[in-house]
């Protein structure tokens, strides 16, 4: 190979390195890898039974929001 080609393998390479870089400290200081409940619904929900009951309470409210959207009601802040 000749020396032009490995130089201009190395400059792409480098830069590519830092922009993932850049790209990682950038998700980490603006919180994109921060998942708060990812853990404790993890251990709290741990099984299959738990699991399910969950989504049927998530299901259950998200109706109960669309029908306190229709009635007009809205919960304080």
């Amino acid at each position: 190979m000749s020396d032009s080609i490995m130089i201009l393998m190395i400059t792409v390479s480098t830069f590519l390195g830092a922009l993932g870089l850049a790209a990682l400290i950038w998700g980490i200081r603006t919180g994109q890898f921060d998942d708060q409940s990812k853990f404790i619904d993890g251990s709290r929900y741990d099984n299959e039974e738990d699991l399910r009951d969950a989504v049927m309470m998530d299901e259950k409210k998200k109706e109960q929001e669309k029908k306190n959207k229709e009635k007009g009601y809205r919960p304080p802040d």
